[in-house]
């Protein structure tokens, strides 16, 4: 995983692309004046000249050639862009309507929808502790669908797509910021029809907002990328386990931003659900940690095995070589001068 100072890096970046995805609330919210689809459309459409710029600076065009001939992983990446936009839509309008409380939640859950996609679709089978996490959090739903008067949606909706984009994007075999870069691709067109049909209508507001407003829109696309870059040089640095427990501090900022920052409610029985899925989340995590360091003791186990194996065997080697040489009577090496017997 590389030197100390490497990960000391890779934390870093680490903490500032999940801490930037937290606060992202506070972004959005300066916008929520403009629809949430006007935004979401300028999201897409600036965020193409900058990943545009990120290839040219970074020189990374050599994979486009590739992926354009092969229409079954181009439809992986359309597949992708799709549900990191309603993703994407659902988040903006959750802080428009004063729902990050609930938006946090479905990033906390996010595991553990990934953990159900694993089973259902791959066929992959859980261990006991993982079992348990999935039946807490399934719990944690009934509780939280009781306090809510209904099933929560909209957490349960930014899961599953973002647990979708995650298992596409895991077959599309491409790295952070080239599918970056061709799921903005796929998504300008759309976004700059719906851009130009508002502006025709009269109901676009980037111009009609102003100059601050219109700056605001135009970073959306800078706002997009900068923790995907961070995001990206932690990951080749850190083991993935610690990127996994890094990933909480985003729903965690966007829980506190909610709570205190936007003042939204949390009753008891709220508080009751948001308890049962940090409890779900401990388990794993606690499970996740076991497993790794049983794997490395068997990994370094393994390598003694191989290391004594391979002692054996050169041993044996060097037996068999000197047995070759006595009685050929030929030995490669003079023997050294016996001491005289008395």
């Amino acid at each position: 995983m590389g030197t100390g100072n490497d990960q000391r890096a890779g934390l870093l970046y680490g903490f500032a692309a999940y801490g930037l995805w937290g606060i992202l609330p506070l972004y959005w919210h300066l916008l929520d004046s403009t629809p949430p689809g006007e935004v979401l459309a300028h999201r897409m459409v600036w965020s193409l000249p900058t990943a545009l710029v990120l290839l040219t600076v970074l020189r990374r065009r050599s994979w486009i050639g590739p992926l354009l001939r092969q229409p079954r992983r181009l439809a992986l990446v359309a597949t992708a862009a799709a549900a990191i936009s309603v993703n994407w839509g659902l988040f903006i309008w959750s802080v428009s309507v004063g729902k990050v409380l609930e938006s946090s939640l479905g990033y906390f859950i996010n595991p553990l929808v990934s953990i159900a996609f694993g089973v259902l679709l791959l066929r992959e089978r859980l261990r006991p502790a993982q079992w348990a996490a999935v039946g807490i959090g399934a719990s944690a739903v009934a509780v939280l669908s009781i306090a809510y008067g209904q099933v929560p949606w909209l957490s349960i909706s930014l899961a599953l797509c973002f647990a979708t984009y995650g298992l596409v994007k895991k077959r599309i075999l491409l790295d952070g910021v080239d599918s970056f870069s061709a799921e903005t691709a796929v998504q300008f067109v759309p976004a700059m029809g719906f851009l130009l049909y508002l502006g025709a209508t009269g109901e676009g507001s980037f111009v009609a907002g102003g100059v601050g407003h219109a700056l605001l829109l135009a970073v959306s696309g800078l706002v997009t990328a900068v923790p995907l870059i961070f995001f990206g040089s932690a990951a080749v640095r850190l083991p993935l386990s610690t990127v996994g427990l890094l990933q909480y501090l985003t729903p965690t900022l966007m829980f506190v931003l909610g709570l205190l920052a936007f003042r939204e409610e949390m009753p008891p029985e709220r508080w009751a659900g948001f308890i049962l899925v940090w409890l779900a989340l401990c388990v794993l995590s606690w499970d996740a940690l076991r497993t790794r360091r049983r794997g490395r003791e068997q990994l370094r186990t393994a390598e003694a095995r191989a290391e004594e194996a391979a002692e054996a065997a050169e041993a044996g080697g060097s037996a068999g070589a000197a047995a070759v040489e006595g009685a050929s009577g030929s030995p490669a090496e003079p023997s050294a001068p016996s001491s005289p017997k008395t």
